[in-house]
């Protein structure tokens, strides 16, 4: 590896960029360890540092895979993106109880403040924002598909009271939970069916 990639590379590394993960795993020469490029491990010092195109070279030249970034697990799948998965399978299957970033966070042995900053990073939106796409197309398809009553259908989506379910719904998606049932969505008035 050529001086001017290999200052490229070191420099994803400190500012732990995804850029070349995937591409090259650090090799820390004094550890025998191999990360990820995103590892949150210390960041060890340049002239410590070799770079591997595979894991499988690193682990060859007698590297052993970091316990923290875990660069023999989750295949191509950053350590961020398989906690952002976590996450969600979290939230589709606990969508209707009340789910906070703390009690996510600890579920998943991380901090808040690191679950919250790397789920949007990954994802675009916070842990919140998903639970409230969940409970909206829950609510949806059960408005469409079956005939329970409204109050039934928010309370089973995560919202006790049905006047909160029902300016919630509205808010989400511009019309009432009954109107969406009766066929009209945003933006149609029953005037034009």
């Amino acid at each position: 590896m050529d001086q001017k990639l290999f200052d490229l590379v070191y420099e994803a590394v400190v500012n732990r960029e995804s850029t070349y993960e995937g591409v090259y795993y650090t090799g820390v020469r004094t550890t025998k360890i191999v990360c990820r490029p995103t590892c949150r491990a210390k960041i060890p010092l340049a002239m410590n540092v070799t770079f591997y195109p595979s894991l499988e070279d690193a682990l060859h030249a007698g590297f052993r895979p970091c316990k923290r970034c875990k660069p023999d697990e989750n295949g191509a799948l950053r350590p961020d993106a398989a906690l952002a998965m976590q996450v969600d399978a979290i939230i589709e299957t606990q969508y209707k109880d009340k789910l906070t970033l703390p009690q996510l966070a600890a579920s998943l042995a991380v901090s808040p403040y690191h679950l919250q900053r790397t789920y949007k990073q990954v994802r675009g939106y916070s842990p919140a924002e998903k639970t409230e796409r969940v409970r909206l197309t829950h609510a949806q398809r059960l408005l469409l598909e079956s005939n329970i009553t409204i109050s039934e259908i928010g309370t089973a989506v995560g919202y006790g009271s049905p006047s909160h379910f029902t300016s919630w719904f509205y808010r989400r998606t511009g019309v009432s939970p009954t109107a969406y049932r009766n066929g009209q969505r945003e933006g149609d008035s029953l005037d034009e069916q």
